[in-house]
């Protein structure tokens, strides 16, 4: 067995880039990073821009315009200000070339068709300039760059259609069991409903991974040998759960070292989630989870995260962890480290009953991971201890 820390080193320097490249339309690329820089194919604004609903003013040296016209937004007039004139103009709408500022509607007092002001003001008050925030030819974003909804609105002013973004993994996820059955079919004795691939179907989606299979094999050698030889050819990131341990019945170890898989690591010293696998064949990266639904989740969060952040060229590959004050009594069984399902509120966290690793119950309310290290027996209230956030 390696530790835990030793692990995650494996995973951090075994799970690289992609770097591949793929086309997105705008309104489907968020959650993605750009590929490359974009350059800026317009001026935004593209004119001189109202900032707010007002009149636009032609300056000159008396506090009294002739009001000789209105600009909507969206208005295509070019209207020509002499000196002393004004047109009523709403916020967005396009400023008249001879206009040099705009005065705001609350301070000014119109009769007739002459408005007047409080006092003079300076060229250029409330109008955005031509390409303010971005000029023609400029960077508009960096290459990298995540795609936020900020960041598809910013792109859709400019005009941008489609961008060129990594591409992310392609992910199979492979299920182990005779023991499995699908939710609407009869619970005969000796049965359980399959919950993995879909628990982690739901974590690779929250994390905005939508290109993922779902494969089940039952506890035959040659049936998981042909679909593990089949998913690892054809996908970037292969997970699997069951079937990694030693009982006669778990093929997946023996499967994986037929097809020459690179074994990375083998078991881990820790609680749950001792019989983990991480290996790779050529493009893809493989683990083996334990069966445990608990365990499985527990692994995917501390591992499989890593590789994922990885894959897709993230600086920042863990999930965030911090220091938390215990409001929980918690005694450690044996010698492994373990990692305890908690919920974080405020800076406290609360160690939860049903810490064993077949028990999804606990981690259904969990938004948090507490981690017990080796050589911590007990955890008391006010400790303080490490805390890994869960995604939200």
């Amino acid at each position: 067995m390696i530790s835990i820390s030793e692990a995650i080193s494996i995973v951090k320097n075994n799970s690289k880039p992609l770097l591949k490249q793929t086309k997105k339309s705008v309104e489907k690329a968020g959650g993605y990073h750009l590929y490359e820089d974009i350059y800026s194919p317009i001026n935004m604004p593209p004119f001189r821009q109202s900032a707010m609903d007002g009149y636009a003013l032609h300056l000159h040296e008396d506090l009294t315009y002739t009001l000789i016209g209105e600009v909507q937004a969206g208005n295509a007039s070019r209207l020509q200000l002499k000196k002393g004139e004004a047109v009523r103009i709403f916020t967005g709408a396009p400023v008249p070339d001879t206009a040099n500022a705009v005065m705001m509607q609350e301070k000014v007092k119109v009769d007739g068709n002459t408005i007047s002001i409080t006092h003079k003001i300076n060229q250029e008050l409330n109008i955005r300039p031509l390409g303010e925030q971005v000029k023609q030819g400029d960077l508009a974003l960096k290459q990298g760059t995540k795609l936020t909804p900020a960041a598809i609105g910013y792109l859709s002013s400019l005009g941008i259609t489609e961008v060129s973004v990594y591409k992310k993994p392609n992910i199979a996820l492979v299920t182990t069991g005779n023991e499995l059955i699908e939710g609407g079919q009869e619970l005969t004795y000796g049965k359980i409903y399959e919950s993995n691939s879909k628990m982690l179907l739901s974590a690779l989606y929250s994390l905005k991974f939508y290109d993922v299979t779902i494969h089940k094999v039952e506890d035959d050698y040659h049936q998981t040998l042909s679909k593990l030889k089949e998913v690892i050819n054809a996908n970037d990131l292969v997970i699997i759960t069951g079937g990694i341990s030693v009982g006669d019945y778990d093929f997946v170890g023996k499967a994986l070292k037929e097809l020459q898989v690179e074994e990375l690591f083998y078991k881990v010293k820790q609680k749950p989630g001792k019989p983990l696998f991480f290996g790779k064949k050529h493009h893809s990266s493989i683990f083996a989870l334990p069966g445990n639904p608990a365990a499985a989740l527990t692994c995917f969060y501390v591992y499989v995260y890593i590789a994922l952040q990885n894959m897709m060229n993230k600086k920042v590959n863990e999930l965030p962890r911090l220091k938390a004050k215990s409001v929980s009594n918690f005694t450690k069984k044996g010698d492994r480290p373990q990692i305890l399902k908690a919920i974080y509120i405020n800076e406290e966290v609360e160690i939860l009953e049903g810490q064993n690793s077949s028990m999804q119950q606990t981690f259904a309310i969990s938004n948090a991971l507490v981690y017990a290290p080796e050589d911590v027996n007990e955890i008391k209230i006010n400790d303080m201890v490490e805390t890994i956030l869960l995604p939200v």
